[in-house]
């Protein structure tokens, strides 16, 4: 019977395999002949009813004992902000695991596990890991009305050039105004002061038809060249390849998943020549997603904006022209209809 057992759980742990989004951590802690009990954790309800579904099927006579599983998303979520500019998100709970996401300003987290002075997270697009507490805050934000679109703008404490700076916004913040005056706007952001009013866009004007909207990519993406590349970066501090698309898709009110091979799994798939600025274009192992290791965004053509570890950063390219992308191309996708 325990090598039953021990099949369901490793099936099941094989549909929740990635850690990115889920959470399957079964074991068996005792068994007899009519009982087992179980023990480890799992993301939420609906993974621990699969489990009691999967035994009372395959061993329908078997008691099932759960209590000692630990269900990590609760009935009612507890939530925290990001409450500085920029923070984090580890593969464990110290700064010195590995980055594997950034998260700007007002950013939604729902609180799983706490250790020490650090919260194993779940953010609003479902991606895992540990963000340090300090940086969090339960305090409510203020509703978005405008999203800042220059990749850093400085805000100062009076609306003035010469005026003292208190802190930079980057750009793929969401903010809310509070006044206008002039070229300047006062804004709340993890700091409350005045920024260039051409830094933000109104969430009212945010691109809506698809032409408008590859129009509006491609001038927000070539503002980032430059930006050096940062494996986990999604700022214009530094950035990796997925994280500059989706911050250019953001910027035009498309939410996107955080890795390029769930780009690609979630887009309408679109072949070469028939790709057109503002489509995603794919590189890796082969054309499955899960083989994909590298997303650009597309000029029109061959054309490519990404940011590249090997350029160090945010630039153009032409697939054909790059040995590396062009015997890697594994495909296109879009988002724009």
């Amino acid at each position: 019977m325990r090598d039953e057992i021990q099949a369901i759980l490793v099936d099941l742990k094989k549909l929740n395999a990635d850690g990115r989004e889920h959470v399957f951590d079964v074991h068996i802690a005792a068994l007899d002949d009519k009982q087992v009990a179980l023990s480890g954790r799992v993301l939420a309800e609906a993974d621990r009813q699969a489990l009691r579904q999967a035994l009372h099927t395959h061993l329908p006579a078997l008691t099932v004992d759960d209590a000692g599983v630990q269900t990590l998303r609760l009935a009612e979520p507890r939530l925290r902000f990001v409450a500085t500019n920029l923070t984090s998100l580890h593969r464990e709970p110290s700064w010195l695991a590995e980055q594997l996401n950034q998260m700007l300003y007002g950013a939604q987290l729902e609180i799983l596990e706490e250790r020490e002075k650090w919260a194993y997270v779940r953010c609003a697009d479902g991606y895992l890991g540990w963000a340090y507490l300090p940086y969090l805050t339960a305090d409510w934000q203020p509703p978005a009305t405008h999203l800042v679109t220059a990749p850093v703008s400085l805000m100062a404490v009076e609306p003035q050039s010469d005026a003292e700076k208190i802190t930079r916004v980057l750009g793929g913040t969401f903010v809310h105004l509070l006044g206008l005056q002039g070229e300047w706007a006062n804004i709340q952001a993890n700091r409350k002061g005045w920024m260039r009013a051409d830094d933000l866009r109104n969430l009212q004007n945010i691109p809506v038809t698809t032409a408008q909207r590859r129009a509006q990519m491609i001038a927000d993406a070539v503002r980032m060249v430059g930006v050096p590349y940062l494996w986990g970066g999604s700022s214009a501090l530094g950035i990796d390849c997925s994280g500059f698309a989706q911050l250019v898709h953001r910027w035009s009110g498309i939410t996107l998943r955080r890795d390029a091979d769930m780009q690609m799994a979630d887009g309408k798939p679109v072949e070469q020549p028939q790709l057109q600025p503002g489509d995603l274009v794919f590189f890796g192992e082969g054309s499955d997603h899960r083989a994909i290791t590298h997303v650009g965004i597309s000029l029109g053509g061959w054309d490519i904006i990404h940011s590249s570890r090997s350029r160090n950063g945010v630039y153009p390219d032409n697939i054909q022209a790059v040995q590396g992308l062009r015997e890697s191309f594994a495909g296109g996708v879009t988002y724009l209809g």
